[in-house]
């Protein structure tokens, strides 16, 4: 069993690494944002190690630089993460049914899009230890990118850090293209999120909310739409759907009979 669990978390290592200097490079734009909030190097290092999300932890830097109070700041990176809650609803049933509680705390601790669309590929079930793997070395550089961003991050032209911003939105398209070749209603879903957070940035109602708020509004829609249209069988189910019924066992054996004789 130990031997298994290193074998995953060396594939989470290895699958984590092109998560690691997305995260590395987008990092470094928010650590400028830091500077600009007032916040020294460290402060927004341990931001970026207990806070692994990009939106979050720029409203929550905006704010600080507007002078907001303990409970703004709070309120509104709650908001922002909010869609987190929903995304680790969703690994936590990939996950064994007999994985322990703390593999399940352990890895709702820095559940990111990145992280949850790697995990999510996996196909079966998910081993908690490949998470880990990812994990252990994409945080860190999250948190190292936003360090370097609040010492550097004002020294590097503007292009160029907006550059070092689009490598991320790259690596996930790398994620999610794979997996929607093989599957027309993956695929289709994939299709009309992008039309569906497209137009929520143009309804005048919906504009209006955080995109955290958005985000959740579309996952609830879209994926309850789909698991009500297209309902994924189980491995349960599955398996036992492959099993031959009595029938069809008792038909065999009156042919064998017939043959014998």
């Amino acid at each position: 069993m130990r031997n298994e669990n290193r074998t995953w978390f060396s594939r989470g290592l290895r699958d984590g690494l092109p998560i690691a200097l997305g995260y590395l490079a987008v990092s470094f734009t928010l650590g400028i944002a830091a500077k600009n909030a007032g916040l020294s190097p460290f402060q927004a290092m341990l931001a970026s190690l207990t806070n692994n999300a990009s939106a979050g932890e720029f409203a929550g830097f905006t704010l600080i630089s507007a002078g907001a109070g303990y409970l703004e700041v709070a309120l509104m990176v709650f908001i922002a993460n909010a869609r987190y809650l929903l995304m680790s609803c969703a690994l936590s049933q990939k996950l064994p049914q007999k994985t322990p509680l703390r593999h399940r705390l352990l890895i709702a601790t820095d559940i990111a899009d990145e992280i949850f669309g790697v995990s999510m590929a996996v196909p079966g079930k998910l081993n908690p230890f490949y998470t880990y793997g990812i994990i252990a070395i994409a945080a860190p550089c999250w948190a190292t990118g936003t360090y370097l961003g609040v010492l550097m991050g004002n020294l590097l032209p503007l292009n160029i850090v907006r550059a070092l911003s689009i490598g991320l939105y790259g690596m996930f398209l790398a994620v999610i293209v794979p997996p929607a070749k093989e599957n027309k209603i993956l695929a289709g879903v994939i299709l009309i999120s992008m039309a569906g957070s497209f137009m929520f940035t143009k309804l005048p109602m919906i504009s209006a909310l955080s995109s955290g708020t958005r985000t959740i509004l579309l996952t609830i829609l879209i994926a309850g739409g789909a698991a009500v249209l297209f309902p994924v069988k189980s491995e349960e189910n599955a398996a036992s759907n492959t099993e031959p019924s009595p029938v069809y066992e008792k038909n065999i054996l009156k042919k064998e009979i017939i043959h014998e004789t």
